[in-house]
């Protein structure tokens, strides 16, 4: 068999294959589960009824961190769980995840510093470095005001007294995603399958035997020996479709985010600002091509899980948060882009708001042989895999040793990525690695591909090629979305750009005139939806 990462061959191989593992979901979770399957030596099939990524896992805060606030209820495990994540994710995927320093004011009420705030959040950030932060290589430290001022110019001087500094890390989350889903597929074997739907669990003597899928409008038969359900907040959708019963339950949170021009908020690393009389904070981050982004929310979400919107009162509460803090005077007209996304968070009780619900994940096994991993963050997702794929193995009755602590994601020969991200010529490196110069050589072969794909932004043509012939892209917004992430950068050049995409995108993957007009359309609907929702239309 020679490894691929092209689904008309993974769909081949669901047809004519038996596979220890079937995998259903293409977030961060389902990819590492099939990554660390397949490396421990499984047959591994990875599904998802979209694209890779499609949910939460595109959709994340973007950072790679230990969850300092979470020392202040006494989760020193899940906190050095994390940092020790943290470590092995900045060690294994250097080209995409970065270190990414950290500024928490400290403020002043009524023109005086609380004591016992500035001593608290001391204290909280040598707990923070000697639970395991201090494998970053950095120290917190304690700053001037002036010096905070200099990271966030816009910060009103007269509330900030001084500040901390500290370091965690940030990855661009869905091409993590997209690595581990290429890594598990060409260094390891796993067959993996997007817009691929599985729609039942077939059994013999009590255990399961396979699945059926339904592949663009055909019903597919998947002889497989276990199935591991990592669809995030539709979980229980899966275990309904699989005949599973559970207890468990999740209460999604919605989390919003929005861009604005750096102009329009000057930045130079991560600073979390305190949102006045609520209690929580929200941090201000600088993002490529002169963006900066502001997140995030933490809300019910009790409505549809497909397409979840920011919407008026999501981006209100964001802008006023910043702008009682700054003299940026942000308002609706600023923001540029924005996402949403749903926490699968597992509900412990029946009370509480959502920012106080576990980000521990959850493993449970059926006694026929489906697994469903729930829960956790981004950040933990290799500990959540290993955890998943060690109870598929006992449940097997066997043990094999994971294999994914040191284990390097496709392009991480590289060590270029630990530059700025907003260095023009780290810029391949920094998304592709080691893998870069397959980008360069689609340019040498054809140079307007060194075009912009969106004016106004640093993705070339050739990213858009690379997407549909190396990483499984089937759709403009999988391209425009999730292997570049232009539509959440600037939505209206996006939208603006989008039959030239759509004439490259479809020359490369072969569209007819109709699938280009239909996909231009759903792109159009999809930006006209957003637009709707953010201005509380």
């Amino acid at each position: 068999m020679t490894p691929s990462f092209r689904r008309e061959n993974s769909l081949q191989r669901l047809e004519s294959e038996e596979f220890d593992v079937l995998v259903v979901g293409g977030g961060i979770t389902g990819a590492g589960v099939a990554l660390d399957a397949a490396s421990r030596g499984l047959s591994v099939a990875l599904i998802d009824k979209g694209d890779l990524a499609v949910g939460t896992s595109s959709r994340s805060s973007k950072m790679v961190h230990g969850g300092l606030r979470y020392l202040q209820h006494g989760e020193f495990g899940l906190v050095y769980q994390a940092l020790a994540e943290r470590h092995r994710l900045l060690r294994n995927a250097p080209h995409l995840v970065s270190v990414l320093p950290f500024v928490i004011p400290i403020l002043k009420k009524g023109g005086v510093v609380s004591r016992r705030i500035s001593f608290g959040l001391g204290l909280a950030m040598w707990q923070y470095d000697l639970t395991g932060g201090l494998r970053i290589g950095h120290r917190h430290r304690r700053l001037r005001a002036e010096e905070v001022i200099g990271h966030l110019p816009g910060l009103r001087r007269d509330l900030v007294a001084s500040g901390y500094l500290y370091f965690d890390a940030w990855a661009d989350d869905a091409r993590l995603t997209l690595a581990i889903a290429r890594t598990a597929a060409l260094d390891h074997g796993a067959a993996v399958a997007t817009y691929t739907a599985l729609t039942g669990v077939t059994r013999r003597d009590g255990q399961v035997a396979g699945a059926t899928v339904e592949v663009d409008g055909r019903e597919v038969k998947v002889a497989c020996r276990a199935v591991v359900n990592a669809c995030g907040v539709w979980a229980a959708d899966v275990q309904s479709i699989s005949g599973v019963e559970s207890d468990l339950e999740m209460r999604p949170a919605k989390g919003v985010h929005v861009t604005v021009p750096r102009e329009r908020l000057k930045v130079d690393l991560a600073v979390l600002l305190p949102v006045r009389g609520d209690g929580r904070s929200v941090f201000v981050l600088p993002w490529r091509d002169g963006h900066t982004y502001i997140g995030t929310t933490d809300t019910d979400h009790d409505s549809g899980l497909e397409e979840p919107l920011c919407r008026s009162e999501d981006v209100t509460y964001l802008l006023d948060a910043v702008n009682a803090m700054t003299d940026a005077d942000l308002t609706v007209d600023d923001v540029t882009g924005t996402w949403a996304g749903l926490r699968p968070l597992v509900t412990p009780t029946d009370t509480g708001r959502t920012a106080d619900l576990s980000r521990r994940h959850v493993v449970e096994v059926d006694e026929t042989g489906v697994v469903t991993v729930t829960g956790g963050k981004l950040t933990t997702y290799r500990r959540m895999a290993a955890d998943t794929v060690d109870a598929v193995m006992a449940h097997r009755g066997e043990s094999r040793r994971c294999r994914t602590r040191r284990l390097h994601l496709r392009g991480a020969l590289s060590s270029a990525g630990n530059g700025s991200r907003d260095e023009p010529g780290t810029h391949l490196e920094g998304r592709y690695g080691s893998e870069a110069g397959e980008v360069s050589e689609l340019i040498a072969a054809d140079a307007t591909l060194a075009d912009p794909l969106v004016p106004g932004l640093a993705y070339s043509r050739a990213e858009a090629v690379h997407a549909v012939r190396y990483e499984m892209a089937q759709t403009l917004d999988d391209v425009l979305s999730r292997r570049t992430r232009a539509r959440l950068e600037d939505r209206a050049a996006t939208l603006a750009a989008v039959e030239s995409v759509a004439d490259l995108v479809g020359n490369e993957a072969g569209w007819s005139d109709q699938r280009r007009e239909h996909e231009i359309e759903a792109f159009r609907v999809l930006v006209a939806a957003e637009d709707e929702a953010q201005q509380g239309m």
